[in-house]
């Protein structure tokens, strides 16, 4: 059996870039590839693989009771343009090789345990995210993603179709056995390791709100119009974005915000913008101090559009709540650090996950390993073997508890 580094190395080949990254977006040839590859991999384990309608792949470790529910762990394979070779991936290839080693073992367990390959987290190619974790819950069906295209205009069901899946193709779709699930996944942030920590527990998943605003001012000539005549859309959202990002530091950590696209209209270097578009995304992992802050944001945007004697339109398009992981379950995962001697801290999760959609559906844990200099989505991106192996030892014991000896 392969070591979790090498699994790494061997799933990575999928979607290899030129530069050391990983492209893998839904229903794409490397993605089908990977998905192919996977199965392959499950079969050579002693895993039965099996793909549902949308494309997620499970192997199946069955259980010597039949009536029991499945215990459930993995990831997603998708991944962002250009991104590294440890998001997703390691939380399937951790899945095989804890499977595997407790088969070896201790051979056949009293639930059935499976291992997930995800087929979409990212939304990297289409408009939607967590298609993967949507559909096998039933949270999601095809009507969700009937008008979502690529950039390229392809559709989403015409890109499944032509992938070999779609509704009917493998006569599985949602799922009700699943009792259990639990996630390891990279930290994609440095905490871990700034703290010199081996594992994170997951508490909860962060809260989140993103909103669009738009700054109306009155475009004119650079160099004609006096400061004091001036409806500069673009001084006004510079001290909003500036009033943003002063206001998340007087709340302070955990919480976080971010304006990470803007657009001045018309863009010109002799034009005084008249207008200018900017997204905020911020952060909590409690609902209502989230709340709080976005709505003390926003009301600081409109006192500087009233000052400015600018308009202001702002869309809150996105509001997702905090999502806490199973207390019992983190419970558990924190005494096996202590078994096993290994530093551990309990902390929430900055970043979205498929654990925040299974949670709503059955029990669930998170588990994150920690990532060098916090970097994620990229090429750089990795994990020491030492801590991919704890992260390992660690998902194997709990998974012994809940299928073995329950």
């Amino acid at each position: 059996m392969e070591t979790t580094e090498q699994l790494i190395e061997w799933l990575s080949r999928y979607g290899a870039d030129e530069d050391g990254g990983v492209t893998r977006l839904l229903y794409t040839r490397s993605w089908k590839e990977a998905q192919e590859a996977l199965a392959d991999k499950m079969k050579s384990l002693g895993l039965q693989p099996a793909f549902d309608d949308a494309g997620n792949l499970f192997g199946r470790l069955q259980g010597t009771d039949p009536e029991s529910p499945c215990i459930l762990t993995g990831s997603h394979v998708d991944t962002v343009q250009r991104g590294g070779k440890y998001d997703g991936a390691y939380g399937i290839v951790a899945g095989l090789a804890a499977l595997s080693r407790l088969r070896d073992r201790y051979g056949a367990p009293r639930k059935t345990i499976e291992v997930a390959a995800f087929c979409e987290e990212e939304g990297s190619r289409f408009p939607y995210n967590y298609w993967g974790s949507t559909f096998m819950t039933g949270a999601a069906d095809y009507k969700d993603i009937e008008h979502a295209h690529d950039r390229r205009g392809v559709s989403f069901m015409q890109a499944m179709r032509e992938s070999g899946f779609g509704p009917g193709s493998h006569g599985r779709g949602p799922r009700k056995d699943i009792d259990t699930f639990i996630e390891l996944h990279i930290e994609q942030g440095a905490i871990l390791e700034r703290e010199g920590k081996t594992i994170g527990i997951v508490e909860q998943i962060v809260g989140l709100q993103r909103y669009t605003v738009r700054v109306k001012g009155e475009a004119n000539h650079a160099g004609t119009t006096p400061m004091s005549y001036r409806k500069d859309a673009m001084r006004a959202a510079s001290e909003m974005v500036a009033a943003v990002m002063d206001s998340a530091d007087q709340i302070g950590a955990p919480l976080v915000a971010t304006v990470g696209q803007m657009e001045l209209i018309p863009g010109t270097p002799n034009v005084i913008p008249g207008e200018v578009i900017f997204t905020i995304d911020v952060r909590h992992p409690d609902g209502l101090r989230l709340e709080e802050a976005c709505a003390r944001m926003i009301g600081l945007l409109r006192s500087i559009a009233e000052r400015r004697d600018v308009g202001i339109e702002v869309e809150r398009w996105m509001n997702t709540a905090p999502v806490d992981m199973d207390a019992e379950l983190t419970g558990a995962i924190e005494r096996l650090c202590q078994m096993r001697n290994l530093s551990y801290r309990r902390m929430p999760s900055g970043a979205g996950h498929d654990a925040q959609i299974l949670a709503a559906c059955c029990r669930t844990a998170m588990i994150f390993v920690p990532s060098r200099n916090g970097v994620s989505h990229s090429p750089l991106e990795y994990t020491k073997p030492e801590h991919l192996e704890a992260g390992v030892q660690v998902l194997m014991d709990l998974l012994f508890q809940l299928a073995y000896e329950a």
